[in-house]
């Protein structure tokens, strides 16, 4: 019996890291959903949209702007248009780098060496010279972080929405229906307990 308990606490514990492993999918922007991100507007005039789409640090550029021309497609579609115009979009780009060091590496080296800084001589392409310190050696620091690069996207554009065939001349205009078409089978949506 007491194994049941563990086997669905390791089945919950596999769930939560898998949504946090996820790229945002096709889902309204709102907190406390298990993968975060997603797509929100924002009403400029009757036939006027912003449209955005904030990615997690798993969606690519690609998926972030493609989910947000699908979302500027199906407002346009909703609201009973056929076509729309971007009038103006840009996408952002955050990075963020960590170094982590490991939590088991804790040199101590006593109250007799407070002045002492260590020297290093290094190059490792093929694993040549190595050494820090002529009288301590070991393993040089810098094997002992951890470091990550994190990307997020996000995308927005200002749409215009219009009726009827698509105006001669109009190079950044888009078939609403035949976007959605296109774009629809790539679309993932947010998987059931959400």
């Amino acid at each position: 019996m007491l194994l049941k308990p563990r086997i669905t606490t390791a089945a919950l514990l596999a769930a939560l890291l898998a949504g946090c492993m996820t790229a945002t999918p096709y889902q309204p922007e709102a907190a406390g959903q298990r993968v975060s991100g997603g797509y929100s507007e924002q009403r400029l005039g009757p036939d006027r949209y912003r449209v955005h789409f904030h990615g997690n640090s798993m969606a690519s550029r690609d998926r972030v702007e493609g989910y947000m021309l699908y979302r500027a497609a199906e407002l346009t579609v909703q609201n009973g248009y056929d076509w729309f115009v971007i009038v103006d979009r840009h996408t952002e780009h955050e990075v963020e780098t960590y170094a982590v060091p490991d939590p088991f590496y804790r040199p101590w080296y006593g109250s007799r060496y407070g002045y002492w800084r260590p020297h290093w001589r290094y190059y490792r392409q093929g694993h040549g010279w190595t050494r820090w310190h002529p009288e301590v050696g070991g393993p040089f620091w810098t094997d002992r972080l951890d470091i990550r690069t994190v990307e997020r996207f996000e995308a927005d554009a200002d749409i215009v929405m219009r009726r009827g065939p698509i105006a001669a001349g109009e190079d950044r205009a888009f078939d609403a229906r035949r976007v959605m078409q296109d774009l629809g089978p790539s679309i993932e949506r947010p998987r059931d307990g959400s």
